[in-house]
């Protein structure tokens, strides 16, 4: 009867009503009751083998390696699927005293989550479901989790009692209720100072309507004039660039980097891998093997799979795999954008790890990277924020074009980037093998959601603010785009968000000056302000390529006999220095392709004079567009 008169008095209190997959009464009176200390790992072990959940040897194993400092038991459990988390919960509950709730069949209270953020509630793993009586009940998927978050919890909410429940479920009823202020936080997470979401605008197509109708006046006005300054800057730009090429490659060259000491096992940090999918419903087994070849404690190893809500294809491959513990879906909610950047900042908010790496879904890691991620950072003060890992492909000798593109790649990354890093410049990250520390991620925030190159963006970002970018010597190896069409589409992609970068980070030139100095103001210049010179102005200093086969030029015939000279000396340096630093770059990698495919890159860069065109139109008329690469056709079973 005294039982009834309190569950009765119980009830009164309850404002909301009871989940209806528990018991009443014993859930009630367990999440009104204190929860027990938590158990030690033996008690939780006993546990466990007496439930049958996992067998005695896998039990001796995890409290050795938990007692030698190697991560927490249910880490050392679960991570090699010897132990599901569903069984985890139930033998943590029991010696617990506390139930397990099921957010997905009773929503919870979304005011209080509100009182601590989304977003916060994500990073913490903690969701406040209901109140009971005087007591908030904060549904978690570890108790050590809610015990480190005790004082802020209970500043927000009062009393507070923890309930045990999924990850996967505290994180679905979060963004079930609360998806969309973070799909549109995800969109504003960069200042808009220095994102480029606010470029677009009437005023910018004005301006750039009335700059194409001033260049077509002055053609149709002075077009020899005009044909000579374009000739003259696509010069200057020539010379400089092959100029800190060959800086580049002299510095990277002379190199003679000291390995760093390798980090204890014990002491390896939690690193979170970001992969963002679209339309990529066919590669997820491979992607599962490939990830799986790293070489890092499963424990410590945090995968998390960024999934469009629209893209059911990718979301029901995901679904049928067989994942491992260690990786997981998160699932992006729909935006007024749908770009890689979006989906990295909305997934950032779901990793755990104090180390967060950007991979592609048909990347294939060296088997050590993320052990060299972990000692590279642990060797280097915290001004070094990001790591940028070099780029391969395994697809190199598919056809021609895939042969020039590992030409290409290779110069970019086993010369230039390096020799930029030794000469102090900004780096201009590539899309995928980077890792940053997560507090300066999180310092910048993140990704700029808008700007369809979002790592040059971010690599510049990270340099005005003061924070380095250390090349890693590791290789990822991925799938070279190797077919016409969809390489224009995606070279086009780069150059406009290489346009729209520089547009944003020269809003206030004089600021950008005083953040970088001198030296590495000008290397911006040439880097992103010269490419685009170069591919936009191309074709104008190919076009002197007739002259010799005689056929008439304006342009040429303007030009004095001793600048016509000092011209096609330039072009000729210009072609040796390409085939020379593609020769050499070759050498740095593993490939054997003929030394012989070098010269013909004088054909593969017309590609990208074309892909600029359509990326100067786009940059007005679809400045967000992003177009999407296929991924998945020639990865060779890998």
């Amino acid at each position: 009867m005294a039982l009834q008169t309190t569950t009765r008095r119980v009830l009164r209190v309850q404002p909301d009503p009871l989940p209806p997959d528990a018991q009443v009464l014993g859930t009630v009176l367990r999440l009104v009751a204190p929860p027990r200390p938590a158990p030690p790992p033996e008690a939780l072990a006993v546990r466990l083998l007496r439930d049958g959940v996992v067998g005695p040897d896998d039990i001796v194993r995890a409290l050795s390696r938990q007692a030698d400092g190697r991560g927490g038991l249910k880490d050392l459990l679960q991570a090699p699927a010897l132990v599901s988390e569903a069984g985890l919960l139930r033998a943590t509950a029991a010696e617990l005293g506390v139930p397990v709730l099921n957010p997905l069949q009773t929503p919870p209270d979304s005011r209080l989550v509100e009182r601590l953020g989304a977003a916060f509630c994500l990073r913490a793993h903690l969701l406040p479901w209901r109140r009971i009586g005087r007591a908030t009940v904060i549904l978690s998927a570890r108790p050590a989790d809610f015990d480190r978050n005790r004082p802020q919890l209970e500043a927000a909410l009062g009393v507070v009692t923890m309930a045990l429940a999924p990850v996967g479920q505290i994180q679905r009823a979060l963004m079930d209720q609360h998806g969309k202020t973070l799909a549109d936080a995800a969109e504003t997470r960069v200042p808009g100072a220095e994102s480029c979401r606010v470029l677009t605008s009437p005023l910018t197509h004005h301006r750039a309507s009335l700059a194409a109708i001033t260049l077509i006046l002055a053609l149709w006005l002075a077009p020899v004039a005009v044909g000579l300054a374009a000739t003259f800057l696509a010069l200057i730009s020539l010379i400089l660039l092959n100029a800190l090429k060959l800086a580049a490659t002299f510095a990277a060259l002379r190199a003679s980097p000291v390995p760093d000491p390798p980090v204890d096992t014990d002491a390896l940090p939690v690193i979170s891998v970001i992969v963002a999918m679209y339309d990529e419903g066919d590669i997820a087994p491979r992607l599962i093997r490939r990830l799986s070849r790293l070489d890092y404690p499963r424990d410590r190893l945090d995968i998390v799979l960024a999934v469009e809500a629209a893209d059911t294809a990718t979301r029901a491959a995901l679904a049928a795999a067989d994942l491992p513990g260690w990786m997981r879906v998160i699932v992006v909610p729909e935006g007024r954008i749908t770009t890689k950047p979006r989906a990295l900042n909305v997934a950032l908010e779901h990793c755990r790890g104090s180390i967060v790496g950007v991979y592609d879904a048909e990347d294939a890691p060296a088997p050590d990277q993320l052990r060299k991620v972990a000692a590279r950072f642990a060797a280097r003060g915290a001004e070094v924020a990001c790591l940028q890992g070099k780029l391969d492909f395994y697809n190199p000798t598919t056809n021609w074009l895939s042969r020039c593109f590992t030409v290409e790649y290779a110069i970019w990354f086993r010369l230039v980037l390096p020799g930029l890093a030794r000469l102090g410049l900004v780096i201009p990250l590539g899309g995928t093998t980077l890792f940053f520390r997560r507090t300066a991620l999180e310092q910048l925030g993140g990704w700029d959601a808008h700007n369809v190159t979002e790592d040059a963006d971010l690599g510049l970002r990270l340099a005005r603010h003061g924070l380095t970018t250390d090349i890693l010597d590791t290789v990822t190896e991925e799938e070279a785009n190797c077919r016409t069409l969809p390489w224009i589409k995606q070279r086009s992609r780069w150059i406009k968000g290489y346009m729209m970068t520089w547009a944003v980070h020269h809003r206030d030139p004089r600021l950008l000056w005083r953040q970088l100095g001198t030296w590495r103001f000008f290397g911006v210049q040439l880097l992103f302000l010269g490419t685009l010179v170069q591919v936009l102005l191309a074709p104008l200093l190919w076009s002197f390529w007739l002259v010799p086969l005689g056929l008439p030029h304006p342009v040429a015939d303007a030009l004095p006999g001793a600048l016509w000279d000092g011209m096609f000396l330039i072009f000729m340096v210009s072609e040796v220095l390409g085939i020379v630093l593609g020769i050499v770059a070759l050498g740095q990698t593993r490939h054997r392709l003929s030394r012989l495919w070098v010269p013909t890159l004088h054909l593969y860069f017309p590609l990208a004079a074309i892909a600029s065109y359509k990326a100067a139109w786009e940059t007005v008329m679809r400045p967000f567009f992003w177009d999407k690469t296929r991924h998945g056709l020639h990865d060779a079973g890998l």
